[in-house]
């Protein structure tokens, strides 16, 4: 603390220049040109706000924060709401040659390269969670073991996680707190009544996850998010840090309306 070169900007300026890298993906010539400063001063500021921002956590109600994922699991235990998670792929720029790691960066869904972040919202659609990324290539199931959320849901509180078909599997794990899409029992021939009841459970389990979905959507309407071209090591404090802004701001869009 204290070493190193004395900051040019004040740490407000600085804050605004994290902001507006992650809201539109500008390159750091842009904010360095209307601070007057040099593009490294960007670079460094960048590198010093966005950790923060990713260690602040989701806002739930005015200076409350959730932050690890058994916190998220316990918060909705104790609310008794229902949590919805699902997976998503932000594109990334594509390893060098010779890189050992290289073809994990495929996503087998896009055939592109991709890292991927499972995300956790509650009923209402506010934004709970956002994981460390993760390989495109790792699959939504693999992904959520390796964060956790089996082990925390098997032995945790009775909260419901509404998911999608590519979490089969983790609903006999955690003794159906996880519910999944209905398995078809008929693959072929199968009778008429079937085929409707099917569909009309299929809709409306995807009716109720549906505020997921939109939810991140919202995260791909921070540039930053909707395609990465800057370093890949750099990616879980991102999609942390722009998770923490957008709780924050459904938090208060909803204060105004609570006291009306």
């Amino acid at each position: 603390m204290g070493a190193g070169a004395k900051h040019q900007l004040v740490f407000v300026d600085r804050l605004l220049a994290t902001l507006v890298h992650l809201r539109h993906a500008v390159t750091h010539d842009v904010p360095a040109c209307w601070f007057g400063v040099d593009r490294s001063t960007i670079t460094r500021t960048i590198g010093e706000v966005r950790p923060l921002l990713a260690e602040r956590g989701c806002t739930i109600s005015r200076g409350v924060r959730l932050r690890p994922l058994a916190g998220v699991i316990d918060h909705l235990g104790a609310s008794g709401k229902t949590g919805i998670i699902d997976g998503t792929e932000i594109r990334v720029r594509r390893p060098a040659a010779g890189r050992k790691d290289r073809d994990k960066f495929i996503s087998g869904k896009s055939k592109q390269n991709a890292v991927k972040t499972m995300v956790v919202m509650d009923g209402d659609g506010r934004m709970l969670f956002c994981s460390p990324t993760q390989h495109g290539s790792c699959a939504d199931i693999t992904h959520a073991r390796q964060s956790g959320l089996a082990r925390l849901l098997e032995g945790g509180p009775a909260a419901e996680i509404l998911a999608d078909a590519g979490y089969q599997g983790l609903g006999a794990q955690t003794g159906g707190r996880v519910v999944t899409p209905p398995h078809r029992k008929f693959k072929k021939n199968a009778p008429d009544w079937y085929e409707e009841m099917h569909e009309r459970q299929r809709k409306a389990h995807s009716s109720r996850r549906i505020r997921v979905e939109h939810g991140i959507a919202h995260l791909k309407n921070w540039r930053a998010l909707a395609r990465h071209l800057g370093r890949r090591e750099h990616m879980s404090d991102t999609v942390q840090a722009v998770a923490g802004l957008l709780s924050h701001q459904q938090t208060a869009d909803l204060i105004p309306a609570r006291q009306v």
